[in-house]
């Protein structure tokens, strides 16, 4: 198999997303197609900056991962523990966290949080809500449910904000401390973090100038009072610094949000859900990402990720119905079929020198997911 740092374009594929880059839908893209552990095929087309200087895009760039943070650290980070026998799943939360030992939220499990199925809203800015990083918790502990828990899904940033809150409280020490200490030093990843230091700016994919997104986001559901007194907009380029603004706010590090890598490293954490690839996890524990747990319920949820089987889901029709995924706002995703070990990571900067409304790009996810099949499928008929 090919070295994943290594230019191995497939030309459909590549071919596609070149396409898209020059319609306008984002500035950049990078792709690692891979089966059985390793990539077969890799790419990187575009500027992975544009604004306020050009520089081009390789496998090696950096980008904001955005919501993969969800399971590729905190459903790791959970796992494991479930694995130890050291978290349950079907415990309340409030077990854990005293903020949620209340009358509306002390049946919440850690299995509602990590299949959104918890109730909590989807999202509220925390920055507005809360004094200080400290007070976030107690924030999100005094929003009022939006369904009872386990009877809806309701995709939540909150949900994952409480799981990194609950490991953290748990483990004794900062999530991205267990990151480091539990996933990015064993696994030997050298690109991996929250909070890129300075210095690595120049090799990070830039998102979008200032907080637009957000703030209109917030105009239409607060004041303008606690909008305009709001000191942390930010109006520059965000380019080596977390694009989420709760995680901003929370230091850059979140449950939800914060996690920077290259598609080649992003790879390495995607097989550790396969079982027989994984350096950290056992295949027993590697059959929950598969396992349907929101039956009858509008999305298959597993834990942590979304399934295939799920109507419209990014994965598209050419991946099993119990591939799982998941996608980030900044325009990444990354989707495994563990039957046939098969791990497609595609990263792009969408948010990046565009104005608002940003493209939506589910077609091409499953475009890029249709042509990548076909072309492993085709390598196996050689």
């Amino acid at each position: 198999m090919p070295d994943p740092s290594k230019d191995n374009p497939e030309p459909n594929v590549s071919g596609m997303l070149r396409s898209r880059i020059e319609s306008g839908h984002f500035p950049s893209a990078v792709y690692v197609i891979a089966e059985h552990g390793h990539a077969v095929f890799a790419d990187a087309l575009g500027d992975a900056v544009r604004a306020p200087e050009t520089r081009p895009a390789t496998l090696e760039t950096i980008y904001d991962l955005a919501s993969l943070t969800k399971p590729l650290v905190t459903g790791l980070l959970c796992a494991q523990l479930v694995g130890l026998g050291e978290l349950t799943l079907d415990s309340s939360v409030a077990n854990y966290l005293l903020e949620f030992d209340r009358p509306d939220k002390n049946r919440i499990t850690i299995r509602e949080l990590l299949t959104h199925t918890s109730g909590l809203p989807a999202w509220r800015p925390l920055y507005l809500l809360a004094v200080a990083k400290e007070s976030a918790l107690a924030s999100i502990a005094n929003e009022t449910l939006d369904a009872q828990p386990g009877e809806q899904v309701i995709y939540s940033d909150l949900g994952f904000i409480v799981l990194g809150f609950l490991l953290e409280r748990l483990m004794g020490s900062r999530l991205d401390e267990l990151a480091l200490n539990r996933i990015i030093n064993p696994l030997e990843l050298q690109h991996t973090f929250f909070n890129p230091a300075a210095a690595m700016r120049t090799g990070v994919a830039a998102c979008e100038t200032g907080n637009a997104y957000e703030r209109d986001m917030c105009e239409k559901s607060f004041s303008v009072e606690s909008i305009v007194s709001y000191r942390g907009w930010r109006k520059e380029v965000l380019w080596g610094e977390v694009h989420d603004g709760n995680a901003h706010f929370l230091g850059g590090t979140a449950g939800h949000a914060g996690l920077f890598s290259t598609a080649p490293e992003t790879l390495r954490l995607a097989n550790q859900f396969i079982a027989g690839q994984s350096q950290l996890l056992s295949s027993q524990t590697c059959e929950l990402f598969q396992q349907n747990m929101t039956e009858g319920l509008t999305e298959a949820r597993s834990f942590a990720w979304q399934l295939a089987a799920t109507r419209d889901s990014t994965a598209g029709p050419s991946l099993s119905s119990d591939a799982f995924g998941h996608t980030g706002f900044t325009g990444t995703s990354c989707w495994i079929d563990a039957e046939r070990e098969r791990v497609f990571i595609l990263l792009t900067n969408r948010t990046h020198a565009r104005a608002l409304p940003f493209e939506n790009i589910n077609a091409v996810r499953r475009e890029f997911h249709r042509l990548a099949v076909a072309a492993l499928d085709k390598q196996v008929e050689k």
